[in-house]
């Protein structure tokens, strides 16, 4: 198996590394990460101009057509620039689902708009107090004539804040799992109560309450009730449990290509401090104990980035296998807390600044660990699977 990018994914790696270079320093992502919205229009422009909002689109939608490798390159340049622009959330997550349970209506109405940047999507699925994996979906489904209603609650909606359309996961009237588009119309944030519209009576419809993740990011909880929504597919009877599934093992592999991406910049900030800071008078990388450490996440980098690489590479081959996406973020997990964990503390009290990035990277790798599952929560499924093997 080939790990080498050819010409054309290093022309792609290149071209994001470049863009995010001339976008973002640790000072301009703050401002951004301050603003209401949490990331810049501007760059998600650029993110279209370049194909990146439809990369992983089929020609035919709007798209490039691109594979997990291409996906994971980009993915890991956004890790390493920590850009906080949504494009696992609102682009490749949701928009696989459309891709892969749409009609050719559905799809042609939802995926050359979100290619072109004009429209965000969002995937509600997990909900309160459920546990990684989540087997059973509480929030329901009832067919109304030719329409649907939904009724339950999501949280965390990662970026739902602001989506034009949601997908939504709910349990179907007879058995499994259906998916439902629900026009949000780009919800607000007030910290109440916004609607994607309101039917048959007071209080019904998409009600949201926004708020800041642990790393800045955005994310919210949609409460639906008897809210208008349409079947993503043509199919009432058809359980999506394994497209949901399939997207949620994607999304994972990318979450560990950011991770890798993180994870190298906080190395690489810690080593130019250490060859730069100096105390009584010698550079701190002169005291051994400290280079030791320093080799130490460097050894963590690497096993990381080859489970990231495991991971993306079973995909391209074909491979849609949740116990490997577990083996490899249950690495990721372990890695980018320990990483994380030494470059604050050999940066001393300056890596504990807002000011200074390094913390910024210990907050995001941490959000990371506890996106589609912790490191504990993959580790006990891996636990299970050894014990039925």
């Amino acid at each position: 198996m080939d790990f080498t990018l050819d010409d054309e994914q290093k022309l792609l790696r290149d071209t994001t590394r470049d863009l995010l270079a001339r976008s973002y320093d640790a000072e301009r992502r703050r401002e951004i990460v301050g603003t209401e919205r949490g990331w810049s229009t501007e760059v998600w422009r650029r993110f279209a101009e370049v194909g990146l909002l439809g990369l992983s689109f089929s020609e035919a939608d709007g798209g490039m057509g691109a594979g997990p490798v291409e996906i994971g390159a980009v993915m890991t340049e956004i890790g390493r620039r920590l850009a906080p622009e949504p494009l696992l959330d609102a682009v490749l997550v949701p928009g696989a689902l459309v891709a892969s349970a749409g009609t050719d209506e559905q799809r042609s109405a939802l995926l050359p708009e979100v290619a072109s940047g004009e429209r965000l999507l969002a995937f509600a699925h997990s909900e309160p107090g459920v546990r990684w994996p989540a087997a059973v979906v509480s929030t329901t489904a009832q067919e109304r004539g030719e329409s649907w209603s939904l009724t339950g609650v999501k949280n965390p909606v990662l970026h739902g804040v602001g989506a034009h359309t949601l997908v939504v996961s709910a349990a179907l009237p007879e058995h499994g799992t259906g998916l439902f588009l629900v026009d949000a119309g780009g919800l607000d944030s007030g910290g109440a109560e916004s609607a994607g519209g309101t039917s048959e009576g007071e209080g019904r419809g998409v009600h949201v309450t926004g708020y800041r993740t642990y790393d800045g990011a955005r994310a919210a909880q949609i409460e639906f009730v008897d809210a208008p929504a349409r079947l993503l597919g043509g199919d009432p009877a058809a359980d999506a449990s394994p497209l949901v599934e399939d997207a949620l093992v994607r999304a994972q592999a990318a979450l560990c290509a950011e991770a890798v991406g993180a994870m190298d910049e906080a190395l690489r900030l810690t080593t130019e401090y250490l060859r730069t800071r100096k105390q009584f008078g010698v550079p701190l990388s002169s005291f051994e104990a400290l280079t030791h450490r320093a080799a130490d996440m460097y050894v963590l980098l690497e096993l990381a980035r080859s489970m990231s690489l495991y991971a993306t590479m079973s995909l391209a081959d074909g491979t849609v296998d949740p116990i490997v996406a577990s083996r490899a973020k249950l690495q990721i997990g372990r890695s980018g807390k320990k990483i994380a964990q030494e470059a604050i503390q050999m940066h001393g009290g300056i890596g504990m600044t807002d000011e200074y990035p390094v913390g910024h990277y210990s907050a995001r790798l941490t959000a990371i660990d506890h996106v589609l599952g912790s490191a504990d929560d993959h580790l006990r499924i891996l636990a299970a699977h050894a014990r039925g093997a």
